[in-house]
């Protein structure tokens, strides 16, 4: 007898829905809520700028000059993808990578006046996406919630062997 929680509504005409052993799955919710993001991010933030570039953009704002590999692990990216985000912003304009002085090997990072533009301008923005977002939930809650989110990456990470 086959599973019932893995059965389909094929043929039968009906909308398929997802069944309850996906919609159960926290990683299920999880990419479901990313997608959302993502469509709302290029709607009302900036069509281009991705999130990990604003990210990046973000923090090496915050810490100017840092190397390529350590910004990597504070926007948790993988080195080769923080290469490739890098690269790609550079190519832009809105970034400026260095060869270190004391090792040619690493890239140290600055913001260029166009990328400092730039972030300025899809900040305000994300900041009120960000009210959007979480206008369902008083300050206290909105703090819980982030504090949930967080230990829940946090855990994750320690799970997938990242950090």
């Amino acid at each position: 007898m086959a599973d019932k929680t893995l059965s389909t509504a094929a043929g039968t005409g009906e909308q398929p829905v997802a069944p309850a052993v996906l919609t159960a799955a926290p990683g299920y919710q999880v990419r479901r809520l990313y997608q959302a993001y993502l469509a709302v991010w290029v709607r009302t933030v900036d069509p281009t700028l991705t999130g990990p570039q604003f990210a990046v953009l973000t923090t090496v704002h915050a810490n100017p000059g840092s190397d390529q590999s350590s910004m990597a692990s504070a926007v948790a990216l993988d080195t080769s993808t923080m290469a490739d985000v890098a690269r790609r912003l550079e190519k832009r304009g809105l970034l400026e990578r260095r060869t270190a002085a004391a090792d040619g090997r690493r890239k140290l990072l600055y913001l260029t006046d166009e990328g400092e533009s730039a972030l300025r301008e899809a900040n305000g923005r994300a900041r009120e996406l960000d009210e959007r977002l979480l206008d369902q939930y008083d300050p206290d809650a909105r703090e819980r919630l982030l504090r949930e989110l967080t230990a829940l990456a946090d855990h994750w990470e320690r799970l997938g062997g990242d950090t």
